[in-house]
């Protein structure tokens, strides 16, 4: 470093740059080669290099400064400090359309770390430059220029609203379609950033008109643009029952249950949130997730993935889908995912959050439920705290159907019930006496513990007449 510095100074301009290529390859490469940067007083003199009418100068002293402050908060603020956020936005309004690239992408670094730095950014006046790239028609410029604004609007609502008063929304809805996968990844990155924070941000994104043509590239060869979507989509589905009304209505739900068939791993997260979001505002949208099959590519789910908080996920989706009605609930146990749910929750080795959205799920759902057949495996396993949901769910059902008083004594459903140990008094003990309500006593009687011996001492001491 010290040996580099003075060569950014030297009088020939070949050498000045190449000096600079070098330290930027060298900050590029791990957060000690940039902190060593900012201890030798680098920045200054790159800063200076903005400011020249070399363009080769600038975009070198661009890559530096992005190769610094990719690392961290404190190596973006060291920039910052520099004043070199200034020197670039000045550099986004040159001719050359590789400097504006190259200063759009130390921005772009700077701006992802946090507030505080994105309004940095804001503050220079670097947002209604960026607007204008998006327009320009270098494929790598509007790349850039669109993941730069998808760092500085996901921070806070009103960083995203000063992007929304530049025009941003139209110039990115205008490239939706674009045939270039890596400028869709952007532009609907940048457009999930703003609508994730607010009701009126996520209007706005959709009177821009991006669905439903947006539902076109949820089959782009692409998964990084599908999942990208996605992620649109839930942030938009999870504000009001209107806009997730709105995403159904343009077939949204089907194809994201599609899309969590053809993929494994983190892609899948945005759309298994996107169906809990949904599922959870009403009845109606709800059982739309039930028809289109969205309760069994869940239970897919659950199966395949070894990420926790994958599986969270899902559990909360199930959850969100099968808690409305005895209906909903229903569908969830005829897909056979209760047990699965029941599993993952007494599993030692699940993450507290999955444990804690599987028990949730669970019972949320055994409330509801009156499917006897999907209830009658937990009789054996399922620790007190989801039994007396369990049980409670039989008090309900049993008395107002024989038919299901019938079965439930000839699959064993009865014996498990009296060979519960119940504190008296407990909540679990009152719903096993309002079980042993719907039965005539001597049934009750028969398939208690100890029954058989009873039956045997009285023959014993039976004297025939």
């Amino acid at each position: 470093m010290s040996q580099l510095r003075p060569l950014m100074l030297d009088v020939v301009p070949g050498i000045r740059q190449t000096a600079a290529l070098a330290l930027g390859n060298l900050a590029d490469l791990s957060d000690f080669m940039a902190e060593a940067m900012v201890k030798e007083d680098i920045l200054p003199p790159l800063v200076h290099f903005l400011t020249e009418e070399n363009r080769f100068h600038k975009k070198a002293a661009a890559f530096v400064l992005r190769a610094v402050s990719k690392h961290s908060p404190e190596l973006s603020q060291a920039v910052v400090a520099s004043g070199g956020v200034d020197a670039l936005v000045l550099c986004l309004d040159e001719f050359d359309p590789g400097v504006r690239e190259a200063t759009a992408w130390a921005l772009c670094n700077i701006a992802q770390h946090n507030t505080s730095l994105s309004q940095s950014v804001v503050d220079a006046g670097a947002v209604p430059l960026l607007v204008l790239c998006l327009v320009e028609p270098e494929i790598a410029l509007k790349r850039i220029a669109a993941s730069t604004l998808s760092n500085i609007c996901k921070h806070t609502p009103e960083l995203a609203q000063i992007a929304v008063d530049c025009g941003a929304i139209a110039h990115l809805a205008q490239m939706i379609l674009d045939p270039d996968a890596k400028l869709k990844r952007q532009v609907f990155s940048a457009l999930s950033q703003i609508s994730k924070h607010s009701v009126s941000l996520a209007e706005m994104v959709v009177e821009a008109e991006v669905f439903p043509a947006a539902m076109a590239t949820l089959r782009d060869p692409d998964q990084v643009v599908r999942k990208n979507v996605t992620a649109l989509m839930r942030e938009l589905v999870k504000h009001t029952p209107e806009l997730a009304q709105l995403i159904v209505n343009c077939g949204g739900v089907a194809e994201v249950i599609d899309f969590l068939g053809k993929c494994r791993g983190s892609p899948r997260l945005p759309g298994i949130m996107m169906l809990g979001y949904v599922a959870a505002h009403s009845e109606v949208l709800a059982m739309a997730v039930i028809i289109s099959k969205g309760v069994s590519q869940l239970a897919q789910v659950l199966c395949e993935e070894t990420e926790h908080h994958i599986r969270a996920a899902a559990a909360w989706s199930i959850g969100q889908i099968g808690h409305h009605t005895p209906e909903h609930a229903n569908a969830v146990a005829t897909a056979n995912v209760l047990p699965k749910l029941l599993e993952l929750y007494m599993d030692a080795s699940s993450s507290e959050d999955l444990q804690d959205k599987s028990k949730k799920a669970l019972k949320s759902i055994l409330q509801k439920l009156t499917y006897l057949p999907g209830l009658e495996p937990f009789l054996s396993n399922a620790p007190s705290n989801i039994l007396k949901h369990v049980l409670h769910a039989f008090s309900k059902v049993l008395p107002n159907d024989s038919q299901a008083r019938r079965l439930f004594v000839t699959s064993g459903g009865l014996k498990k019930v009296q060979e519960m140990n119940a504190e008296p008094g407990s909540l679990l003990q009152e719903h096993i006496n309002a079980i042993n309500s719907c039965f005539p006593e001597e049934i009750v009687r028969y398939y208690s513990p100890g029954y058989s011996e009873a039956l045997l001492e009285k023959l014993e001491n039976y004297q025939p007449s």
